[in-house]
């Protein structure tokens, strides 16, 4: 990771909230969400804005990675949800690099709409091994196929 040209990374990103990421829509496809999906309203479902939020944070991370050898995970999200989002809002994230360590960095991330502040955020993301995490999850997926697992 290059730590000098993270440390700068500023964004500003446009986002439409698309109909099929509501709360209503994302939790009619969970197995525990089918039976009150219906009572939920149609704006953009927490779920969907962290991994926007997320998405984001780690394009600009992966720009200055060397994806041969490095991969970038999430290690924690903090979000704090202050609005509904309708489908169809045009949504502004701004975010702007908060904390750099050896291995991470983490982004301060604020989301408006309109109207209002709908959302603020703590996205920490970690630039690991390739290898390694790979390593660990072929390992996991091997524990799986055992019998008795």
């Amino acid at each position: 990771m290059n730590h000098e040209a993270v440390s700068a990374v500023f964004f500003e990103e446009s986002y439409i909230v698309p109909a099929d990421q509501t709360a209503r829509s994302l939790f009619s496809r969970l197995p525990h969400g089918k039976d009150y999906a219906e009572q939920l309203i149609e704006c953009l479902a927490t779920g969907y804005l962290v991994a926007v939020i997320e998405s984001v944070c780690i394009r600009e991370v992966q720009r200055l990675t060397d994806a041969e050898v490095e991969v970038v995970v999430g290690r924690s999200i903090r979000i704090d949800h202050l609005g509904p989002i309708p489908p169809g809002s045009p949504l502004r994230l701004r975010g702007w690099v908060e904390r750099l360590s050896d291995r991470s960095v983490t982004f301060r991330v604020r989301a408006h709409d309109a109207h209002e502040v709908v959302c603020e955020a703590v996205v920490t993301l970690v630039a690991t091994s390739r290898e390694t995490i790979e390593s660990r999850i072929t390992a996991k997926v091997s524990a799986l196929r055992e019998p008795g697992s």
